[in-house]
């Protein structure tokens, strides 16, 4: 017996494992698919609570994680690509496209799951398309996901004898509240309602576990499913810590109500079975998009009640992004090419101020090893990359109406503008890495090497903000600074290199510190570079 109980053990953790791996490989692979038009989806689609709804079912059938789509919302929150009561139509909609999963599940293909795992993997290893090489990732993962169910099921299948656990089910039908403590739980280890949800159908095809039982543990499942979430925002923005609290709050409400409803709902679900005559797996899908879709119908009346619940429940202001442009009105475009140059420069000035925001972050970063300073950082050089081709667009149209010799000149100098801009986010992106890299592989700075690099960040990011300022007064005195400045930087740039390697001479430094040391200060001498650019199309107007 004793033989049997590890087999059992061992055979269900092994299923769990691979079904999990399954999961995130059809994610995987359909996000690779999808490509960046995920964000683009939720960017574009989501104008009201309703539209945000639909968006974060399409989004959530595409990554296979309700998870996945909430993390993507509270940057898209954070960046102010969209209010909180647009989030939140998101987060119900990703409530409702996570049960697809379990729909999958239902349809009794486990028969075939290694051949769709073969498929899948010669897929991946005989094609060098990555459009292909992503579809044969899903497809792996979806012929692991069926694998790892019938490892599941076959592991599951004694527990129908089994003495306490049959004591246990009928514990869940008396007292429904430890049914959805035991799927809270259990869905908060594993960290997957897709995977709670699976097994849930699997001890129900086996006659482990009765519906009354099983329902309680279905409400559950969906409340431990917002503890990635929780993990996520811990250390966020306030927008990121907001988000998170209304996927818990919209979880454990929806499942108080369907707890109080449990006869009727029962009722339903047997009704529906019934009806559809549907497999015993089937039978759970069906519940669970149920419950999504009715909690959703329930409270999405009150999306501005919620929005109002968690602003006060954490109060305080957050440092938003704005990804949007502000100046860039197509109407201008229409009737004075001089006026739109004029919004288009002062979109670029807004674009260089988000620059040098971007470089003091990565100072602090540096300094401190907060990760909330890296998040900061990145989410500016991905406003910069999107103010970027926006700002492009626009000034492309710009062109395309007649304009006079010195408007074009300017608008010249403003495109140049505009790339050397988005180049200083590139650089500053690099110096994230390195500080990555230093942390991750406890590389050592000297107090030294790091009051170099705080000498050399301070003047750089002077000449930058200097730059910026120029350009938005067009001062060619300003300009001239910027010129002198940098002048500097690329001395103190050959002084700290030079410097560094006595220290490495020394064996005060080791090769991984000096190699983190002298990119960062390249970098940093590659962005007083772009600075002068800038304040040399200033000299050039």
């Amino acid at each position: 017996m004793e033989l049997d109980l590890q087999g059992l053990i061992f055979e269900f953790l092994g299923g769990l494992g691979i079904f999990l791996l399954g999961i995130k490989f059809m994610g995987d692979g359909l996000q690779k698919s999808a490509g960046d038009r995920l964000r683009d989806i939720l960017d574009r689609f989501t104008s009201n609570p309703f539209l945000g709804v639909l968006a974060g079912i399409i989004v959530t059938i595409l990554i296979q994680s309700s998870s996945g789509t909430t993390v993507i919302t509270v940057g898209l929150v954070s960046a102010g690509f969209m209010t909180l009561k647009q989030a939140i139509g998101v987060i119900m909609g990703a409530n409702i496209g996570t049960t697809v999963t379990a729909f999958i599940i239902g349809i009794d293909i486990g028969a075939y799951s290694l051949p769709i795992l073969a498929i899948g993997a010669f897929t991946i290893f005989f094609f060098k398309k990555p459009i292909i090489t992503a579809a044969g990732q899903a497809v792996f993962g979806f012929g692991a996901l069926f694998y790892g169910l019938e490892l599941m099921s076959s592991g599951m299948k004694p527990l129908r004898s089994l003495e306490a656990f049959h004591e246990l089910t009928v514990s869940m039908s008396d007292n429904p509240i430890l049914g959805v403590v035991i799927g809270t739980v259990f869905t908060l280890i594993v960290q997957s309602s897709s995977a709670t949800v699976g097994i849930l159908q699997g001890l129900y095809a086996e006659g482990a576990m009765a519906l009354d039982a099983a329902l309680p543990v279905l409400f559950g499942d969906n409340i431990g499913t917002t503890i990635t979430a929780i993990l996520a925002s811990i250390g966020a923005s306030v927008a990121a810590k907001r988000a998170a609290l209304t996927h818990v709050i919209f979880n454990v409400v929806g499942s108080t109500i369907f707890l109080i409803l449990l006869v009727p709902f029962t009722a339903y679900v047997v009704w529906l079975q019934g009806q559809l005559n549907l497999n015993a797996e089937m039978t759970i899908a069906f519940a669970h998009g149920s419950f999504n879709i009715l909690n959703t119908v329930i409270q999405f009346p009150f999306i501005a009640g919620l929005a109002w619940i968690v602003t006060k429940i954490i109060p305080g202001e957050d440092a938003i992004v704005e990804y949007k442009p502000q100046h860039l009105d197509p109407i201008f475009i229409e009737r004075s090419s001089a006026l739109a140059l004029d919004q288009a420069k002062s979109e670029i000035v807004r674009m260089g101020e988000y620059a040098a925001k971007g470089l003091e972050e990565t100072i602090l970063y540096l300094t401190t090893n907060s990760q909330k300073h890296s998040e900061a950082a990145m989410q500016i050089e991905g406003a910069l990359n999107n103010l970027d081709q926006k700002i492009t667009d626009y000034l492309v149209q710009v062109s395309a109406g007649s304009l006079s010799e010195a408007e074009s000149a300017k608008h010249t100098a403003l495109m140049d503008t505009v790339r050397d801009i988005e180049r200083i986010g590139d650089h500053f992106e690099n110096i994230i890495e390195l500080v990555d890299y230093k942390i991750s592989n406890k590389v050592h700075l000297t107090e030294g090497a790091l009051e170099d690099l705080n000498n050399m960040f301070d003047l750089t990011l002077m000449t930058v903000k200097q730059a910026v300022n120029a350009l938005d007064e067009s001062n060619r005195e300003k300009a001239l600074e910027v010129v002198q400045k940098e002048e500097q930087i690329d001395k103190m740039e050959r002084d700290y290199r030079k410097k560094h390697i006595i220290r490495m001479n020394e064996g005060l430094c080791s090769g991984p510190a000096g190699i983190v040391f002298v990119d960062i200060i390249s970098n940093l001498e590659r962005i007083g570079d772009h600075a002068v650019n800038i304040a040399e199309d200033v000299l050039g107007d």
